[in-house]
């Protein structure tokens, strides 16, 4: 991400002056794909790619807002009447409304910006964004809201500005992220643990399989019954607090649908467990291992894979990369992959070259390192 280059932006279209610069990262999850829901742990990280905004006051009531990346221009007012109808605008319009909805008391302001997060390849670009300026408007009115609160007006911003009824992992990594260290963050509590990623001898990489699957919305709706279901039948609130001896009790009260959906979720509450004991003896083959697990669960027992993951990971396997799986909610998108560096040259060609034998395309590839969540950059 290039701080000039916004700044030189900002200046063209708002009368040459300049004013101060923000950025939030993308996020990964290493590990623990539908636990949200359930009450589990999730295992995000910021990363190296992200969103920059530039922003000054321009002592009205309207925001003058330039997205550099797809060359549009917005103008809308603070009040709840004025929301824009573009969408990128809406995400900037929503964090002001969370923020004055709060108390937060923000004026009219100029801003232009741009990122580097691919769009729709799972590292939310949305949350970078929401972060961004999130964080921005807190540090230039002074407003003094937390980063818990920071994190919490982004997930607003999604539920009542976008229509996104999402979880708070994307945009806690996004204002949290420390470089060096991976959170596990407790999604029932809140409460979260820094972890050390440094895996030297390691390349982290995500490969884009370039395809959404539309019954992706329709199909997460019925697993996240099949947990509910299961759940109920043990007696407990959330399956993070089942275990497998609990769910073989009920396997003759539910379906065997439902069975396997909440045996994989089970497993995957205990990996990511797992996977934090692993990260602190710096055992990263541990790591890899788990990461082909919850592969094979997304795959076969929750089936939210597709064929181009599965071709990935299996490739990944052959190719000997320490660990592969699907990132994410699954029916496309990313592989996540942890590569030793004297593999990671052969396993990129091996790939590219068979997925576009196979399926007709290049696979796009993405190297991620985990960096720092929101901060001020000028």
């Amino acid at each position: 991400m290039d701080i000039e280059h916004v700044r030189s932006r900002f200046i063209k279209h708002f009368d040459g002056s300049t004013g101060s610069v923000y950025a939030s990262p993308g996020r990964i999850n290493l590990i623990g794909e539908h636990t949200d829901y359930n009450g589990g742990f999730v295992f995000p990280g910021a990363i190296d790619k992200g969103m920059i905004a530039e922003l000054k006051t321009n002592g009205t009531n309207k925001i003058r807002a330039y997205s550099i990346d797809l060359k549009d221009y917005v103008e809308f007012g603070l009040n709840e009447e004025d929301a824009p109808r573009t969408s990128w605008a809406k995400y900037i319009f929503g964090v002001c409304r969370e923020i004055i909805k709060r108390g937060g008391n923000i004026a009219g302001f100029n801003t232009a910006f741009a990122g580097d997060v691919p769009l729709g390849a799972g590292m939310s670009s949305s949350a970078a964004l929401e972060s961004t300026y999130a964080y921005a408007l807190n540090d230039m009115f002074n407003l003094g809201i937390d980063k818990f609160e920071l994190a919490k007006i982004g997930q607003a911003t999604e539920h009542n500005y976008v229509g996104v009824n999402c979880g708070i992992m994307d945009q806690f990594a996004s204002v949290f992220g420390i470089k060096g260290s991976l959170i596990r963050l407790d999604c029932r509590s809140l409460e979260y643990e820094y972890y050390p990623f440094d895996p030297k001898g390691y390349k982290l990489v995500l490969l884009d399989t370039l395809v959404k699957h539309e019954l992706a919305s329709s199909a997460y709706n019925k697993r996240r019954e099949s947990c509910e279901n299961v759940a109920k039948a043990i007696g407990v609130e959330f399956l993070r607090d089942a275990s497998l001896e609990q769910l073989k009790e009920v396997k003759d009260k539910v379906s065997a649908e439902d069975y396997m959906r909440a045996e994989y979720v089970i497993e995957e509450v205990q990996r990511v467990i797992d996977v934090c004991d692993a990260l602190k003896a710096n055992d990263y083959e541990t790591v890899g291992q788990k990461m082909y697990e919850t592969h094979y669960g997304m795959s076969k027992l929750y089936q939210v894979s597709c064929f181009e993951l599965d071709y990935l990971n299996d490739v990944a396997k052959a190719c000997g990369v320490t660990g592969s799986r699907v990132m994410g909610g699954g029916f496309g998108g990313c592989t996540i992959n942890l590569v030793k560096d004297e593999l990671y040259d052969a396993f990129i060609e091996k790939a590219k070259e068979g997925y576009k034998d196979k399926f007709g395309k290049y696979p796009k590839v993405y190297d991620v390192v985990i960096s720092d969540g929101a901060r001020k950059l000028a």
